[in-house]
């Protein structure tokens, strides 16, 4: 796919990428994506461990809801508008 490349060619892409979003810019974008390739090897890392040696978060704050006496139970009754 990028057999053709001649140092000509890779020159002339520097060059654009220079004027498109600056010499101060370049590096920022490279950190960046530098960061982000990091960050999603760490999730697949983190998704390939065992689940059962660490319950999910959602698992560990179940708790029902407090019971109000004001609100209807979900379901029943006509849903409230908010404005007409």
């Amino acid at each position: 796919m990028f057999g053709d490349l001649s140092l000509s060619h890779i020159l002339i892409l520097l060059l654009v990428l220079v004027l498109v979003f600056g010499a101060k810019r370049i590096p920022e974008i490279g950190s960046s994506i530098g960061q982000g390739i990091k960050e999603f090897k760490r999730s697949l890392r983190d998704a390939g461990e065992d689940p059962a040696s660490s319950p999910p978060a959602s698992a560990r704050n179940l708790q029902p809801p407090a019971a109000s006496s004001s609100s209807p139970p979900l379901g029943a009754g006509d849903p409230k508008r908010l404005s007409d």
